[in-house]
C-alpha cells in the first residue's frame, strides 16, 4: 500500500500498475481521493449579511470567525466554523454579481459546495479531461486566503461545485 502511494504521489496513474482489476477499483477510489481532500464549506447565498449573521450566530451558538469582502466577485462574505466544517455566507455588494443574480433568480439558499483540493490547476485540468465544464479555467483569489475555480452546475446535477486550494 506505501509504494502504491508513492506511485500516486509521484503523478503515475492508477492504470499503470499491473494489479487484478478488482484492485484498480480501490486504487482508484485512493487516486481520486487525493485530488477532492474533503468538503471545504458550504456557500450559503443572502440577502442580508448583517441579520444572516445573527441568525447563525443564534443556530450556533458564536459569532462568524472571519468577515472579508471580495470586491472583483461583488461579494461580501462571513464564515463560521462549525467542528472541521465551515459555512460562508454570501451578500452581494452590486446587482451584477453573480451573487446577485442567484438572489434574484432563486432567493436566499445554499449557493455552492466547496471542495478542498491538493493542486487546483490540476484538479482544473483533470476535470476537464472528465467532460466538466469549468467556468474559470485559470484559478482566481476568492475569500478565506483561497485560490478558487467554479464548475457549472448543468453537468454537476444543479450544484455550483467550486474548488479551493489554500493559498500558502
Amino acid at each position: 500500500m506505501v509504494l502504491i502511494a508513492n506511485h500516486l504521489s509521484m503523478g503515475l496513474s492508477p492504470e499503470s500498475f499491473a494489479l487484478p482489476k478488482n484492485h484498480l477499483f480501490f486504487i482508484n477510489f485512493v487516486f481520486q481521493f487525493k485530488f477532492m481532500r474533503k468538503i471545504e464549506h458550504i456557500g450559503i447565498a443572502v440577502a442580508n449579511l448583517e441579520a444572516s449573521n445573527l441568525l447563525f450566530e443564534k443556530l450556533l451558538g458564536y459569532p462568524p470567525y472571519k468577515e472579508e469582502e471580495v470586491s472583483s466577485e461583488g461579494v461580501k462574505t462571513s464564515f463560521f466554523k462549525n467542528g472541521p466544517n465551515k459555512i460562508e455566507l454570501l451578500e452581494a455588494t452590486n446587482p451584477d454579481s453573480p451573487i446577485a443574480k442567484f438572489l434574484e433568480k432563486k432567493g436566499e439558499g445554499i449557493h455552492h459546495i466547496a471542495f478542498d483540493v491538493e493542486n487546483i490547476v490540476t484538479e482544473i485540468d483533470r476535470l476537464k479531461k472528465e467532460g466538466f465544464v469549468v467556468l474559470n479555467e485559470l484559478p482566481k483569489k476568492g475569500a478565506d486566503n483561497k485560490l478558487v475555480a467554479f464548475l457549472h452546475p448543468k453537468g454537476t446535477n444543479g450544484v455550483l461545485i467550486e474548488l479551493c486550494q489554500e493559498i500558502t
